[in-house]
């Protein structure tokens, strides 16, 4: 039976980071994959003309990976916290009921605020009640630039125990990343080509395939 996924990103470009070769793969497999972007680089810290590109870059990236549908929330990066909980709950929690996903994966609740907000509110969203009930697996995955700097051991460690062989789709995510020219940069940034495909390397091998994408899996129905 095709799948229903849905990837929950903070802001453009973190399902591509995180996730690009795992949609693809889904895609591939005949899964259907929805990305809902919460938040985006929208006024007041940037200009409308800032989001638009982001938009239009991520749009260019879906196209590659496979996504058949999106969403985007347009709340202004850094700036979720400021949304009533219940409101941030009550909009996520729409798309899961209206999608009615198999597969749910959320960032990890790592160095960057929004991700640690959406983390909180997807936990929510996904419980084992109504439709949730029918969510197979819930799993958090993580992203460059912001999983890899949490202080050890005085915030969560990210402690994957699912990875993705991504090797057959590992030329995908790196050509979507290269989409996101206003967020990617050059090697040795961490939001680099470089660093992804070394990340997906290490990944790999700890599961002994060439190319793979941690996650850390928080639900799992047997």
């Amino acid at each position: 039976m095709n799948k229903r996924v849905l990837v929950v990103a903070p802001h453009p470009d973190d399902e591509t980071l995180g996730l690009g070769g795992t949609i693809s793969k889904y895609f591939a497999q005949g899964d259907e994959v929805f990305v809902l972007v919460v938040s985006g680089h929208l006024p007041p810290l940037y200009s409308r003309g800032e989001y638009e590109k982001t938009v239009s870059e991520a749009d260019l990236a879906f196209k590659i990976l496979g996504v058949s549908k999106s969403k985007f929330l347009e709340i202004p990066a850094t700036m979720v916290s400021n949304q009533p909980i219940h409101e941030l709950n009550g909009k996520i929690s729409n798309v899961v009921n209206e999608f009615h996903p198999h597969i749910v994966f959320c960032c990890y609740p790592d160095r960057h605020i929004d991700h640690r907000i959406v983390f909180d509110s997807v936990m929510v969203v996904t419980r084992p009640v109504g439709v949730g009930k029918d969510i197979e697996i819930v799993a958090a995955y993580e992203t460059l630039s912001e999983t890899h700097w949490n202080a050890p051991h005085i915030e969560p460690n990210f402690t994957p125990n699912w990875v993705v062989d991504i090797s057959e789709h590992i030329g995908k995510k790196l050509e979507a990343m290269q989409c996101y020219e206003s967020q990617i940069h050059n090697f040795p940034s961490p939001r680099s080509k470089g660093a992804a495909e070394a990340l997906a390397k290490f990944r790999g091998t700890q599961a002994g395939f060439p190319y793979g994408e941690a996650m850390q899996i928080i639900r799992k129905l047997s």
